[in-house]
């Protein structure tokens, strides 16, 4: 009797954006793209807010799981110049009084950051309008894409990795924000009933990194997991990711980041190993599980 094929195991994406801070999907459009993709589970983790996860929600096709999430943008402020980095936290509740109004807090730095950038790209004589800027975010949480945005419509730049580069927002018009500092991130969300993981940690092509003793240092606070598996990881840079997570007996996640228009990276790019999936899931206690289209 022949033997039916093993069927492939279910394709999971834990990071991706959406309209609600800096992708070019909305949450509906996101989820349906997904499907669309052969993802099983996709994980909406739009900067520093929730406000995709009911439209995301509302929209949910038939046989696609959702993790609701989100990206926190996180300090350490253990070297000089202080080190940005992200944490991904997954399943935490959304209505925590802490951590709500910390989202709350970063999401008003982030557009008083962006206008103070449009403000200088201004004083250069480069007519970018801040009203502009607003209203292509369309509501979501205003970031440093939705300026690059404004600079590929003005025709200064023709792609958003120009928009990134060192000549625009990538050093001349560089503003730090008010970040929160990454244990009391992971403290918070953990707090939350969430579980944090540490996003793109050995991404050295977007700027300096943390070195493994904090990130042993986060382990011992709270972190579950590092995102190892993500476009801006070099192979070797993966592999020194996931000897680390090994080390220090933490998950290990794989995502696309995706952003729509605003990368050239495509939904299941990289995926998560089952596995590390259901420790994610056993792990939460924030929402009510994961939801189900």
């Amino acid at each position: 009797m022949r033997t039916p094929p093993a069927r492939p195991g279910p394709r999971i994406d834990l990071h991706a954006h959406s309209t609600a801070s800096d992708g070019t999907l909305t949450p509906a459009e996101l989820v349906r793209a997904a499907a669309g993709a052969g993802l099983d589970v996709l994980a909406i983790t739009d900067h520093d807010t929730t406000a995709g996860w009911a439209p995301a929600l509302a929209a949910l096709p038939r046989g696609l799981s959702l993790v609701r999430g989100a990206e926190i943008s996180c300090i350490w402020a253990g070297v000089t110049p202080a080190v940005s980095l992200h944490l991904l936290a997954y399943l935490f509740d959304p209505d925590d009084p802490a951590l709500a109004a910390e989202l709350t807090r970063m999401r008003a730095g982030r557009e008083v950051r962006a206008e103070r950038i449009v403000d200088l790209l201004r004083a250069d004589g480069i007519e970018v309008s801040w009203a502009e800027v607003l209203a292509g975010a369309g509501g979501g949480a205003v970031g440093r894409p939705h300026i690059a945005a404004a600079l590929i419509r003005a025709g200064l730049v023709a792609t958003t990795n120009e928009a990134f580069g060192p000549r625009w927002l990538g050093e001349r018009y560089r503003i730090m924000k008010e970040d929160l500092d990454v244990f009391r991130a992971v403290e918070l969300v953990r707090a939350a009933g969430g579980v944090p993981v540490f996003a793109h940690p050995r991404a050295s092509r977007r700027g300096p990194t943390v070195p493994d003793e904090l990130i042993a240092a986060l382990a011992g606070a709270g972190l579950a997991g590092l995102e190892a598996d993500h476009e801006d990881h070099s192979p070797a840079e993966r592999a020194h990711v996931r000897g680390l997570a090994a080390d220090l007996g933490l998950l290990v996640t794989g995502s696309s980041d995706f952003h729509g228009t605003h990368k050239t990276v495509r939904l299941g790019a990289f995926t998560t190993d089952p596995q590390a999936y259901e420790r994610i899931v056993a792990e939460s206690s924030g929402v009510t599980g994961v939801a189900t289209g």
